[in-house]
């Protein structure tokens, strides 16, 4: 019987949508394998929560706990913290020191994708389009004039750093921008901008499934919100469409994009990665590495669709690591 560490919380806005996540993961563990243990991380304290809710430090030495006088030491961790630490590369940097596998992709990977920016650029050599986009740094001048005449309106105005749409507006005069911007420096020091993509917006879940790089079924996203955004992800003010209303040849197409990404970034683990189809071309915003796992979230959706349980699911992630 091997023990999993269930890793969950972070130091996010997103850390009550990764309790959730990580409350999932360890209901839907197979006993017969796999004895779980959540580890709620937290800026304060890093603690095991048993079944009583009884708090037990974890020793950020080795990464173990000791529970009535006897040590526990975890095989390997299963990372479901959305944002920081745990999808921006800290706790995969920590693990690898530690010799602890985990579920997410490395270290690099993680930063990489937790950038918007940077995950972009690395990517257009390879074809992959994107929005048009203007940079910000905390601090920097703000020239409305020179942000719309670079990605028009309405545009967006995005945190670099940050996940399940924190920090997010969709801007339609130039007089919204500073506010918006406002809103976007709450979350980061770096803004990224980008022009709006008038067209079909899917998700697209990668995984590394029994040893196979595969796509799941793609999900189609129509908001009732002006985007997919807080609200539209979680408070179901949205449609979530699996399989998506898009062409077998469109779907290929997409697939294939977002396939390519994942291997040419050298991903492990999880992915959903989102783009938006314009005349045709597939135009990629973002690439989750620790996408939502509750019932509601797209991969469990896109995994049921090809007839993988959760369990199932949960069990492939923690045996590739443990190979």
């Amino acid at each position: 019987m091997k023990n999993i560490a269930i890793i969950m919380g972070g130091y996010s806005s997103e850390y009550k949508i990764s309790l959730v996540s990580g409350n999932v993961v360890y209901n839907f563990l197979d006993q017969s394998k796999f004895k779980g243990y959540r580890i709620h991380i937290f800026k304060e304290k890093w603690v095991y929560i048993d079944a009583n809710d009884t708090e037990f430090p974890i020793d950020k030495n080795d990464f173990s706990t000791t529970v009535n006088g006897t040590k526990i030491t975890f095989d390997a961790v299963f990372n479901a913290i959305h944002g920081t630490p745990g999808e921006d590369g800290l706790m995969q940097a920590y693990f690898e020191l530690l010799g602890i596998p985990q579920t997410s992709c490395d270290y690099y990977q993680a930063a990489l994708t937790f950038n918007k920016r940077d995950l972009l650029s690395v990517l257009k050599p390879y074809g992959i389009k994107t929005a048009t986009s203007f940079y910000l740094n905390k601090g920097d001048q703000i020239d409305t004039n020179e942000i719309v005449n670079k990605v028009g309106l309405p545009c967006f105005v995005k945190p670099n750093k940050s996940g399940s749409s924190f920090g997010i507006s969709k801007v339609k005069t130039a007089a919204e921008l500073p506010d918006a911007i406002e809103i976007a420096y709450k979350e980061d020091n770096e803004i990224i901008i980008e022009s709006f993509l008038d067209g079909t917006e899917v998700s697209v879940g990668v995984i590394n499934y029994q040893g196979k790089i595969i796509v799941l079924p793609i999900t189609e996203i129509v908001s009732e919100n002006d985007f997919f955004d807080y609200e539209a992800k979680y408070l179901g003010k949205s449609q979530e469409i699996t399989p998506a209303r898009i062409s077998d040849e469109m779907t290929q197409k997409v697939g294939e994009i977002a396939k390519r990404a994942y291997e040419v970034l050298k991903m492990k683990g999880f992915s959903r990665s989102e783009f938006i189809i314009v005349n045709g071309e597939p135009h990629m915003l973002e690439m989750n590495t620790i996408p939502g796992l509750t019932t509601e979230s797209l991969i469990p959706q896109q995994a049921k669709a090809a007839g993988i349980s959760l369990e199932d699911l949960f069990t492939n992630a923690i045996e590739l690591v443990l190979k």
